[in-house]
Protein backbone atom coordinates (compact mmCIF):
# COMPACT_ATOMS: atom_id res chain seq x y z
CA UNK A 1 0.00 0.00 0.00
CA UNK A 2 2.88 2.53 0.62
CA UNK A 3 4.12 2.45 -2.75
CA UNK A 4 0.55 2.70 -4.70
CA UNK A 5 -0.25 5.47 -1.68
CA UNK A 6 3.47 7.11 -3.40
CA UNK A 7 2.61 6.63 -6.40
CA UNK A 8 -0.60 8.40 -5.91
CA UNK A 9 0.26 11.32 -4.52
CA UNK A 10 2.96 11.78 -7.36
CA UNK A 11 -0.26 11.27 -9.87
CA UNK A 12 -1.97 14.17 -8.00
CA UNK A 13 1.20 16.82 -7.81
CA UNK A 14 1.88 16.26 -11.14
CA UNK A 15 -1.32 16.88 -12.65
CA UNK A 16 -1.51 19.83 -9.97
CA UNK A 17 1.93 21.51 -11.58
CA UNK A 18 0.92 20.24 -15.09
CA UNK A 19 -2.14 22.43 -14.06
CA UNK A 20 -0.46 25.56 -13.44
CA UNK A 21 -2.23 25.31 -9.75
CA UNK A 22 0.48 25.29 -7.23
CA UNK A 23 2.68 28.41 -6.26
CA UNK A 24 0.46 29.93 -8.95
CA UNK A 25 -0.52 32.93 -6.88
CA UNK A 26 -4.22 32.21 -7.59
CA UNK A 27 -6.80 35.05 -7.73
CA UNK A 28 -9.79 34.65 -5.29
CA UNK A 29 -13.36 35.95 -5.85
CA UNK A 30 -13.16 37.87 -2.91
CA UNK A 31 -15.45 37.97 -0.18
CA UNK A 32 -18.84 36.29 -0.08
CA UNK A 33 -20.48 39.44 -1.13
CA UNK A 34 -19.04 40.07 -4.44
CA UNK A 35 -19.60 36.47 -5.49
CA UNK A 36 -22.26 36.69 -8.02
CA UNK A 37 -25.69 36.75 -8.25
CA UNK A 38 -26.38 35.00 -11.38
CA UNK A 39 -24.36 32.09 -12.61
CA UNK A 40 -21.48 32.86 -15.45
CA UNK A 41 -21.85 30.90 -19.11
CA UNK A 42 -20.31 27.63 -19.58
CA UNK A 43 -20.53 23.51 -18.26
CA UNK A 44 -19.60 22.76 -14.63
CA UNK A 45 -18.74 19.05 -14.76
CA UNK A 46 -19.94 17.21 -11.77
CA UNK A 47 -18.40 14.08 -10.50
CA UNK A 48 -20.84 11.38 -8.24
CA UNK A 49 -20.95 7.89 -6.90
CA UNK A 50 -24.28 5.81 -6.73
CA UNK A 51 -24.27 6.90 -2.68
CA UNK A 52 -27.72 7.80 -1.41
CA UNK A 53 -26.14 10.77 0.57
CA UNK A 54 -25.46 12.20 -2.92
CA UNK A 55 -29.47 11.78 -4.19
CA UNK A 56 -30.57 15.70 -4.01
CA UNK A 57 -28.68 16.27 -7.07
CA UNK A 58 -30.93 13.54 -8.78
CA UNK A 59 -33.95 15.16 -7.62
CA UNK A 60 -32.66 18.33 -8.90
CA UNK A 61 -31.71 17.22 -12.28
CA UNK A 62 -35.18 15.19 -12.69
CA UNK A 63 -37.28 18.24 -11.26
CA UNK A 64 -35.27 21.19 -13.64
CA UNK A 65 -33.61 22.57 -10.40
CA UNK A 66 -30.72 23.69 -12.30
CA UNK A 67 -31.68 25.40 -15.13
CA UNK A 68 -34.32 27.11 -12.82
CA UNK A 69 -31.46 28.70 -10.90
CA UNK A 70 -29.43 29.39 -14.46
CA UNK A 71 -27.38 26.60 -14.35
CA UNK A 72 -27.82 25.40 -18.26
CA UNK A 73 -25.22 22.65 -19.13
CA UNK A 74 -24.69 20.95 -15.56
CA UNK A 75 -22.68 17.35 -16.38
CA UNK A 76 -23.29 14.39 -13.82
CA UNK A 77 -20.84 11.92 -14.44
CA UNK A 78 -21.15 8.87 -13.12
CA UNK A 79 -18.29 6.54 -11.21
CA UNK A 80 -18.54 3.34 -9.17
CA UNK A 81 -15.08 3.72 -7.67
CA UNK A 82 -13.51 6.50 -5.51
CA UNK A 83 -10.10 6.06 -7.27
CA UNK A 84 -12.03 6.52 -10.60
CA UNK A 85 -13.85 9.94 -9.58
CA UNK A 86 -10.78 10.87 -7.83
CA UNK A 87 -8.41 10.66 -10.82
CA UNK A 88 -11.01 12.29 -13.07
CA UNK A 89 -10.74 15.27 -10.26
CA UNK A 90 -7.36 15.02 -10.49
CA UNK A 91 -6.34 15.14 -14.39
CA UNK A 92 -9.23 18.22 -14.51
CA UNK A 93 -12.08 16.59 -15.74
CA UNK A 94 -14.07 17.38 -13.85
CA UNK A 95 -14.90 20.99 -11.93
CA UNK A 96 -16.02 19.57 -9.01
CA UNK A 97 -17.50 16.37 -7.57
CA UNK A 98 -18.94 14.94 -4.42
CA UNK A 99 -16.87 13.36 -1.89
CA UNK A 100 -16.04 11.95 1.61
CA UNK A 101 -14.99 14.10 3.52
CA UNK A 102 -11.62 12.40 4.32
CA UNK A 103 -11.02 11.88 0.47
CA UNK A 104 -11.71 16.18 0.43
CA UNK A 105 -8.24 15.70 3.09
CA UNK A 106 -6.43 13.06 1.46
CA UNK A 107 -6.67 15.18 -2.05
CA UNK A 108 -5.97 18.22 -0.78
CA UNK A 109 -2.78 16.96 0.86
CA UNK A 110 -1.68 15.36 -2.14
CA UNK A 111 -1.48 18.63 -3.48
CA UNK A 112 -4.89 18.94 -5.66
CA UNK A 113 -5.96 22.66 -5.07
CA UNK A 114 -9.49 21.76 -4.04
CA UNK A 115 -11.80 23.70 -1.46
CA UNK A 116 -14.76 22.21 0.71
CA UNK A 117 -17.72 24.64 -0.07
CA UNK A 118 -20.65 22.54 1.43
CA UNK A 119 -21.31 20.02 4.06
CA UNK A 120 -23.58 17.04 1.71
CA UNK A 121 -24.49 14.70 4.25
CA UNK A 122 -23.64 12.68 7.60
CA UNK A 123 -24.26 8.80 7.67
CA UNK A 124 -25.48 7.22 10.38
CA UNK A 125 -26.84 3.80 9.78
CA UNK A 126 -25.72 3.80 5.94
CA UNK A 127 -22.30 2.50 6.06
CA UNK A 128 -21.72 -0.07 8.16
CA UNK A 129 -19.75 -3.42 8.85
CA UNK A 130 -22.14 -6.70 8.05
CA UNK A 131 -21.36 -9.85 9.09
CA UNK A 132 -22.15 -13.53 8.57
CA UNK A 133 -23.14 -15.68 11.04
CA UNK A 134 -20.62 -16.55 13.58
CA UNK A 135 -19.63 -12.65 13.62
CA UNK A 136 -21.59 -11.33 16.98
CA UNK A 137 -19.06 -8.69 17.49
CA UNK A 138 -16.34 -6.62 15.98
CA UNK A 139 -13.84 -8.55 18.30
CA UNK A 140 -14.81 -11.61 16.16
CA UNK A 141 -13.43 -10.24 13.75
CA UNK A 142 -10.11 -10.86 15.30
CA UNK A 143 -8.21 -13.19 12.62
CA UNK A 144 -11.04 -13.06 9.74
CA UNK A 145 -10.79 -11.72 6.62
CA UNK A 146 -13.04 -8.52 5.85
CA UNK A 147 -13.47 -7.18 2.62
CA UNK A 148 -13.79 -2.77 1.73
CA UNK A 149 -12.77 -0.88 -0.78
CA UNK A 150 -9.17 0.65 0.37
CA UNK A 151 -9.53 4.57 0.60
CA UNK A 152 -13.00 4.45 0.96
CA UNK A 153 -15.20 5.28 3.31
CA UNK A 154 -15.49 1.68 4.17
CA UNK A 155 -11.74 2.03 5.05
CA UNK A 156 -12.02 4.45 7.84
CA UNK A 157 -14.84 2.94 9.26
CA UNK A 158 -13.49 -0.48 9.59
CA UNK A 159 -10.32 0.82 10.64
CA UNK A 160 -11.85 3.26 13.26
CA UNK A 161 -14.23 0.36 14.78
CA UNK A 162 -11.33 -2.19 15.10
CA UNK A 163 -9.05 0.66 16.93
CA UNK A 164 -12.52 0.78 19.36
CA UNK A 165 -12.07 -2.57 20.06
CA UNK A 166 -8.10 -2.63 20.63
CA UNK A 167 -7.54 -3.97 17.37
CA UNK A 168 -5.56 -2.57 14.24
CA UNK A 169 -6.38 -3.52 10.41
CA UNK A 170 -3.49 -6.05 11.14
CA UNK A 171 -5.73 -7.80 13.42
CA UNK A 172 -7.85 -8.80 10.26
CA UNK A 173 -7.24 -10.78 6.53
CA UNK A 174 -8.06 -7.23 4.55
CA UNK A 175 -9.80 -9.07 0.89
CA UNK A 176 -9.60 -5.68 -1.11
CA UNK A 177 -12.77 -5.08 -3.43
CA UNK A 178 -15.46 -2.09 -4.74
CA UNK A 179 -18.23 -1.07 -2.26
CA UNK A 180 -21.20 -2.87 -4.55
CA UNK A 181 -18.67 -6.01 -4.64
CA UNK A 182 -17.84 -6.04 -0.69
CA UNK A 183 -21.30 -6.35 0.47
CA UNK A 184 -22.69 -9.01 -2.30
CA UNK A 185 -19.25 -11.65 -0.72
CA UNK A 186 -20.88 -11.84 2.29
CA UNK A 187 -23.86 -13.05 0.96
CA UNK A 188 -22.18 -15.67 -1.13
CA UNK A 189 -20.01 -16.41 2.02
CA UNK A 190 -16.79 -15.83 0.09
CA UNK A 191 -15.72 -13.50 3.42
CA UNK A 192 -17.39 -13.64 6.62
CA UNK A 193 -17.61 -9.94 7.36
CA UNK A 194 -17.48 -7.05 5.20
CA UNK A 195 -17.70 -2.71 4.64
CA UNK A 196 -19.99 -1.47 2.34
CA UNK A 197 -22.47 1.68 1.99
CA UNK A 198 -26.32 1.69 1.03
CA UNK A 199 -27.93 1.37 -1.04
CA UNK A 200 -25.69 -2.31 -1.29
CA UNK A 201 -26.05 -2.66 2.56
CA UNK A 202 -30.07 -3.39 2.20
CA UNK A 203 -29.52 -5.51 -1.31
CA UNK A 204 -27.13 -7.95 0.80
CA UNK A 205 -29.69 -7.83 3.57
CA UNK A 206 -32.52 -8.80 0.89
CA UNK A 207 -30.43 -11.40 -0.56
CA UNK A 208 -29.28 -13.35 3.08
CA UNK A 209 -31.84 -12.12 5.90
CA UNK A 210 -29.00 -13.48 8.21
CA UNK A 211 -26.67 -10.82 7.26
CA UNK A 212 -26.24 -8.58 10.21
CA UNK A 213 -25.10 -4.85 10.67
CA UNK A 214 -22.14 -5.61 13.19
CA UNK A 215 -21.01 -1.60 13.50
CA UNK A 216 -22.32 1.19 11.96
CA UNK A 217 -21.20 5.28 11.29
CA UNK A 218 -23.85 6.07 13.61
CA UNK A 219 -21.20 4.93 16.26
CA UNK A 220 -19.38 8.75 15.77
CA UNK A 221 -21.89 10.62 14.04
CA UNK A 222 -19.65 12.67 11.17
CA UNK A 223 -16.79 10.14 10.96
CA UNK A 224 -18.52 9.48 7.81
CA UNK A 225 -19.45 12.36 6.31
CA UNK A 226 -20.16 13.80 2.43
CA UNK A 227 -18.88 17.25 0.86
CA UNK A 228 -19.08 18.99 -2.31
CA UNK A 229 -15.42 20.12 -3.21
CA UNK A 230 -14.58 22.49 -6.32
CA UNK A 231 -11.31 22.72 -8.28
CA UNK A 232 -10.00 26.35 -6.90
CA UNK A 233 -9.63 27.85 -10.55
CA UNK A 234 -13.20 27.14 -10.65
CA UNK A 235 -13.79 28.90 -7.28
CA UNK A 236 -11.90 31.62 -8.88
CA UNK A 237 -13.24 32.00 -12.48
CA UNK A 238 -16.37 30.81 -12.14
CA UNK A 239 -17.75 31.46 -8.35
CA UNK A 240 -21.66 32.38 -9.75
CA UNK A 241 -22.04 28.99 -10.88
CA UNK A 242 -20.74 27.04 -7.61
CA UNK A 243 -23.28 29.52 -5.70
CA UNK A 244 -25.79 28.45 -7.98
CA UNK A 245 -25.30 24.83 -7.32
CA UNK A 246 -25.63 25.41 -3.75
CA UNK A 247 -28.83 27.19 -4.37
CA UNK A 248 -29.74 23.99 -6.10
CA UNK A 249 -29.14 21.71 -3.65
CA UNK A 250 -31.30 23.74 -1.29
CA UNK A 251 -34.00 23.32 -4.04
CA UNK A 252 -33.97 20.02 -3.97
CA UNK A 253 -33.65 20.03 -0.10
CA UNK A 254 -37.02 21.43 0.43
CA UNK A 255 -38.82 19.73 -2.57
CA UNK A 256 -37.22 16.37 -0.96
CA UNK A 257 -38.88 17.38 2.36
CA UNK A 258 -42.24 18.04 0.62
CA UNK A 259 -42.22 14.93 -1.17
CA UNK A 260 -40.23 12.32 0.44
CA UNK A 261 -41.70 9.54 -1.24
CA UNK A 262 -41.63 11.45 -4.70
CA UNK A 263 -37.64 12.02 -3.91
CA UNK A 264 -36.66 8.73 -2.47
CA UNK A 265 -38.42 6.97 -5.97
CA UNK A 266 -36.51 9.43 -8.48
CA UNK A 267 -32.90 8.61 -5.38
CA UNK A 268 -33.84 5.10 -5.74
CA UNK A 269 -33.70 4.61 -9.02
CA UNK A 270 -30.89 6.58 -9.55
CA UNK A 271 -28.83 4.41 -7.45
CA UNK A 272 -30.24 1.29 -9.14
CA UNK A 273 -32.59 0.11 -6.65
CA UNK A 274 -36.35 -0.11 -5.67
CA UNK A 275 -37.50 2.41 -3.11
CA UNK A 276 -39.17 0.03 -0.76
CA UNK A 277 -35.90 -1.54 -1.11
CA UNK A 278 -34.36 1.22 0.57
CA UNK A 279 -36.97 2.72 3.29
CA UNK A 280 -34.35 1.98 6.53
CA UNK A 281 -31.28 2.97 4.32
CA UNK A 282 -32.61 6.42 3.68
CA UNK A 283 -33.28 6.95 7.38
CA UNK A 284 -29.48 6.44 7.82
CA UNK A 285 -28.36 9.74 6.25
CA UNK A 286 -29.17 13.24 7.07
CA UNK A 287 -28.86 15.77 4.45
CA UNK A 288 -27.33 18.93 5.21
CA UNK A 289 -29.37 21.80 4.26
CA UNK A 290 -27.69 25.16 3.68
CA UNK A 291 -29.20 26.16 7.23
CA UNK A 292 -27.12 23.31 8.49
CA UNK A 293 -24.10 24.09 6.32
CA UNK A 294 -24.29 28.17 8.16
CA UNK A 295 -23.85 26.68 11.53
CA UNK A 296 -21.94 23.79 10.62
CA UNK A 297 -19.05 25.12 9.27
CA UNK A 298 -19.04 27.94 11.84
CA UNK A 299 -19.73 25.48 14.23
CA UNK A 300 -19.10 21.47 15.08
CA UNK A 301 -17.86 20.42 11.69
CA UNK A 302 -15.16 23.24 11.50
CA UNK A 303 -14.57 23.03 15.32
CA UNK A 304 -13.73 18.77 15.53
CA UNK A 305 -16.07 16.74 13.47
CA UNK A 306 -13.63 17.57 10.40
CA UNK A 307 -10.27 17.14 12.69
CA UNK A 308 -11.63 14.00 13.89
CA UNK A 309 -11.60 11.79 10.35
CA UNK A 310 -8.64 13.57 9.74
CA UNK A 311 -7.09 11.52 13.03
CA UNK A 312 -9.32 8.39 11.38
CA UNK A 313 -8.01 8.77 8.05
CA UNK A 314 -4.11 8.83 9.32
CA UNK A 315 -4.73 6.41 11.43
CA UNK A 316 -5.82 3.88 8.93
CA UNK A 317 -3.09 4.84 6.71
CA UNK A 318 -5.34 6.44 4.33
CA UNK A 319 -3.76 10.07 4.93
CA UNK A 320 -0.32 10.95 4.37
CA UNK A 321 1.22 14.33 4.85
CA UNK A 322 0.08 17.43 6.60
CA UNK A 323 -3.15 19.23 5.74
CA UNK A 324 -5.07 22.18 7.09
CA UNK A 325 -8.17 20.34 7.36
CA UNK A 326 -10.06 23.76 8.95
CA UNK A 327 -8.38 26.09 5.89
CA UNK A 328 -9.93 23.48 3.36
CA UNK A 329 -13.23 24.78 4.14
CA UNK A 330 -14.70 28.17 2.43
CA UNK A 331 -17.55 29.18 3.39
CA UNK A 332 -18.05 32.05 1.67
CA UNK A 333 -20.04 30.56 -0.89
CA UNK A 334 -23.00 28.94 1.89
CA UNK A 335 -22.79 32.94 3.51
CA UNK A 336 -23.68 34.19 -0.22
CA UNK A 337 -26.69 32.11 -0.64
CA UNK A 338 -28.29 31.97 3.11
CA UNK A 339 -29.57 34.99 4.85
Amino acid sequence: MADQGGMWRGLVLAAAVAAGLIGAGLAWAGPAAQIPAQPEAGSFRMGIEPWLGYGLWHVAAAKGLFRAQGLTDVEIVNFTQDKDLNAALVSGRLDGANVATHTALVLAAAGLRIRIVALLDVSMTADAIIAGPGIAHVSDLKGKAVAYEQGSTSHILLSYALSQNGMTLADVTSVPMPALDSAAAVTTLQVPAGVSYEPYLSLARIVDPTVRLLYTAAEDPGLISDVFVVREEVLATRPGQVAALLRVWQAAHDDYEKDRIGGRAIIAKAVGAAPEQLSAAFDGVIYSSLADNRRELTGAFTEHVIADVKRAARAAGVLHGDVDAVGLIDPRFIAATTP
